[in-house]
């Protein structure tokens, strides 16, 4: 089977491609990618070394797919990843419709030319933030957690607790069923967008089409920025003594997101090209879940007994309990419960081994944020 790996040199797209390899080695991979994030040049060289041709172009020029060969499949890894896009003051709002919502749409006319199958990596940012940032929440002396009220009607499906009164919510976390309207800021639209036409270019011209929602990436060699990335930059920083500091929900750190290694896509993914979508849904949720779930503060205890005190700390202790960004929320963990159930999914690489494998990285690349920002 021949694939082509869109964002081959980000650290999602690298990841899964020197994986796919491993796990099933006749597959013909080439990758296409601009390069335009600080870097993602160093990991051109390696895939070209492990027999990957990688075109340095950009999918929102039709003449840059132009040049490629055709492939069975599209894996689509190309995004401005941040949920700052187009209101950090570093990428205006039209950059980021036209690379994340006008590059798929020249992929999916390639596909339907090709007539090849298409699988988009989304985001946990599709899910609409004033349901999010309004969530009842409890406090622990490391955490936030959803409380889940009486008045919610609550009930029981196994050991999970289904909250009737917010659609997509339960105590496994954020479901599919869960509101995506708006606001959900410009990265997330977009990414909403791509997964409205993909399936729709996948109904209307008969091409296989899947949607994986991925909760927040991580692993050694990604470009962790504070905006995206966070467990690698947070880890990075840490090492390095580097400024840190806990942003609004009252400095306090307490905030939740799941973190998941992209190589644990690899094994939906190969379902996936083997499969056709009427057989068990198209959208899919890919997560860490519950029990790959931190928070800021309990990130910054595993640093502190990782490697010791930091610099770091000290600005943590003057953190801004008022200081806000925008679409910031305090807590996010996807429930990929029908993923497990359809296709037997589930992540095998745990927490503390993402973070120990970031750890490894920053002490053998201690110049990486260096390199990375901007």
């Amino acid at each position: 089977m021949k694939i082509l790996i869109t964002g081959i040199c980000g650290f999602a797209g690298s990841v899964l491609a020197r994986t796919l390899l491993e796990h099933q080695p006749g597959l013909q991979l080439t990758g296409i990618d601009n390069l335009s994030r600080k870097g993602s040049e160093t990991n051109l060289e390696p895939l070209r070394q492990c027999g990957i041709p990688v075109h340095v172009g950009d999918i929102c020029d039709p003449a840059a797919l132009g040049v490629l060969v055709p492939a069975d499949y599209i894996i689509d890894c190309a995004a401005n990843p941040s949920v700052l896009a187009g209101v950090d003051g570093r990428s205006s709002s039209l950059s980021v419709i036209q690379q994340n919502l006008y590059g798929t749409v020249n992929l999916l006319e390639i596909c339907k030319s090709w007539n090849a199958g298409f699988i988009l990596l989304s985001t946990s940012r599709v899910y609409s933030i004033p349901p999010l940032a309004t969530l009842p929440l409890s406090e622990t002396d490391s955490r936030f957690a959803p409380v889940f009220r009486p008045q919610d009607s609550q009930q029981t499906s196994g050991n999970v607790q289904v909250v009737t009164g917010i659609p997509g919510l339960s105590s496994g976390g954020v479901s599919e069923a869960f509101p995506t309207a708006a606001p959900i800021s410009l990265y997330g639209s977009s990414k909403l967008c791509s997964e409205a036409l993909a399936l729709e270019y996948g109904s209307t011209f008969g091409f296989p089409v899947w949607i994986n929602r991925c909760g927040v990436l991580a692993g050694a060699g990604q470009f962790g920025k504070a905006d995206q990335g966070i467990f690698s930059y947070w880890i990075h920083s840490w090492k390095s003594g580097r400024p840190l500091r806990y942003i609004g929900f009252g400095g306090s750190g307490k905030q939740v997101r799941d973190c998941l290694h992209p190589k644990d896509l690899v094994g939906i993914i190969l379902q996936q090209l083997k499969s056709q979508p009427e057989e068990c849904g198209r959208i899919r949720n890919l997560s860490g879940g519950i029990n790959n779930s931190m928070s800021l503060l309990e990130l910054s205890a595993w640093c502190h007994h990782r490697f010791g005190p930091s610099r770091s700390e000290v600005d943590l202790s003057h953190s801004d309990a008022n200081e806000s960004r925008p679409f910031d929320i305090p807590w996010l963990v996807l429930d990929s419960s029908m993923a497990a159930s359809k296709w037997n999914w589930k992540p095998s690489t745990r927490l503390n081994d993402v973070l120990e494998e970031i750890a490894s990285h920053a002490e053998s690349h201690p110049d990486w944020l260096d390199l990375v920002s901007g």
